[in-house]
């Protein structure tokens, strides 16, 4: 797809958009079965049921997957579509790409050993690898607008409110 198409493509939405602006709210939903076997929890990923289960470090198997490798493959996943997209839109030609997010977890938050040691990622780290010809002003560019538009990326940055139930059913 090239920056002409993309544009054609996302006009209409994008004009939709501004004239009705809650057309733009949409809820993503993401589900889940603790009804199998083990500690583990079999989600919904809207193509195919996904496994997630305990990590190694906290006496799982490693045969599903674990649920902190899965938030860093969703900000991989959305970093770089947002920035094969900002590139197509601002003609950055990429030749080859890749994209990589670390995470640094202790374990023994997560674990209750230590009731001082953070509970999640203590520092997340993406890093964005390329080969184009375009001059480190657009690279800068690229960047820019990739971290703005990542949708992953922003949300983790930005902490938004979150909220949790349960209830009998």
């Amino acid at each position: 797809m090239d920056a002409a198409k993309l544009r054609a493509t996302q006009a209409p939405i994008k004009e939709r958009y501004k004239s009705d602006p809650k057309s733009a709210m949409i809820r993503l939903t993401a589900r889940g079965s603790i009804e199998n076997e083990g500690i583990a929890c079999k989600v919904e990923t809207g193509r195919a049921l996904a496994v997630a289960g305990l990590h190694p470090a906290t006496g799982g198997s490693g045969l599903e997957l674990c649920s902190g490798d899965m938030l860093l493959e969703a900000l991989v996943a959305c970093a770089g579509v947002t920035l094969k997209s900002v590139a197509t839109a601002i003609e950055v030609p990429l030749t080859k790409g890749d994209v990589t997010a670390e995470g640094d977890l202790d374990f023994r938050g997560t674990l209750g050993v230590d009731k001082e040691a953070p509970v999640g990622f203590a520092e997340i780290r993406l890093k964005f690898e390329v080969e184009t010809s375009a001059p480190q002003d657009k690279l800068d560019l690229l960047l820019k607008l990739t971290e703005r538009y990542c949708v992953v990326y922003q949300t983790i940055k930005n902490g938004p409110k979150v909220s949790v139930s349960m209830q009998r059913v």
